[in-house]
């Protein structure tokens, strides 16, 4: 039965990679068209289909009466994010800062984090809560819009309209279906290994659902398109929290009682806090600050898991 478990996992985590594959493309190719910045497509279009998976998967545990695979689904997607995607793309292709583009998206990353910790000290997020993550959401995409700074980076597509739609409506199905698939397997594992269901959440979940994150920034990186791989990054810690959280608890209030919280949220607002001194400080993130991020990450999961 456990070999089943997995088997459903692992297929669920494969279509939720595909269909968010398919979904960024189709972003891209409609973002394109309308002449904007890397930076502004990377920071909302392409975080934002990257952070479908996890929109999915909490709200397919909101609904199965799991919150607490929704919360920590963002906790440690977040944490994820910046300790291992960011660890491990910067490893392969250290950064140079040269830009304040990044900065003030930085800023709104923190406070949509600080929010999370303020929203959950009476471990509830309330639907008024969440309607004010998604007013937040709304805010920061304005925002980025009429900041829309021009770069010498520049996102080129071959996929025409109507392909980039085909792809948008077959992404957003494997989202649906992987996510059912991803969220069932993980509960049910968790309950053959008598595992907490936020344990598995934080780590397994978390995870499976940054890999289109860790694949995006990769893949822009190697074609030197920075700002789409930074964009990325920042863009899915806020859309994480605004648009994941925010939608999934006006469809039902997320409610936990672990105490593990105060050590997670610990452990993101440390490596937000690195990433800005990389950002601000030393206006470059090397070889050996990744290989720092991924030590701290996987130290992370060693103990969240014993």
């Amino acid at each position: 039965m456990i070999g089943y478990d997995i088997g459903l996992l692992i297929l669920g985590l494969v279509i939720l990679i595909f269909g968010g594959e398919l979904l960024v493309r189709s972003a891209v190719s409609f973002a394109e068209k309308f002449g904007v910045s890397s930076f502004l497509i990377g920071v909302t279009v392409v975080s934002f289909g990257t952070s479908i998976p996890e929109l999915m998967v909490s709200i397919q545990a909101a609904m199965d009466q799991a919150a607490d695979i929704a919360i920590g689904n963002v906790l440690g997607s977040n944490i994820a994010n910046i300790a291992l995607v960011l660890g491990v793309s910067v490893v392969i292709r250290p950064l140079s800062i040269t830009t304040n583009t990044y900065k003030l998206s930085w800023w709104v990353m923190l406070i949509s984090s600080l929010l999370f910790i303020l929203f959950l000290l009476d471990n509830v997020i309330t639907k008024m809560e969440g309607l004010l993550l998604v007013a937040g959401l709304f805010c920061f995409i304005i925002f980025s819009i009429k900041r829309n700074i021009s770069n010498e980076e520049s996102i080129v597509s071959k996929i025409n309209i109507q392909t980039g739609i085909l792809f948008f409506v077959l992404g957003a199905i494997g989202l649906y279906f992987g996510s059912e698939l991803f969220v069932e397997s993980a509960i049910s594992i968790a309950s053959f290994f008598n595992v907490p269901k936020f344990v598995i959440g934080i780590t397994v979940v978390a995870l499976g659902t940054s890999l289109p994150e860790l694949v995006t920034s990769i893949v822009a990186l190697m074609k030197g398109q920075n700002n789409i791989s930074l964009g990325n990054l920042i863009g899915s810690n806020i859309f994480n929290v605004f648009a994941v959280l925010g939608i999934t608890s006006l469809i039902q209030e997320l409610g936990t009682s672990s105490i593990l919280l105060f050590l997670d949220f610990g452990v993101m607002l440390a490596v937000i806090l690195v990433f800005g001194y990389q950002l601000f400080i030393r206006k470059k993130i090397s070889r050996t600050a990744g290989f720092i991020l991924l030590s701290g990450y996987f130290s992370y999961i060693l103990f969240s898991v014993f």
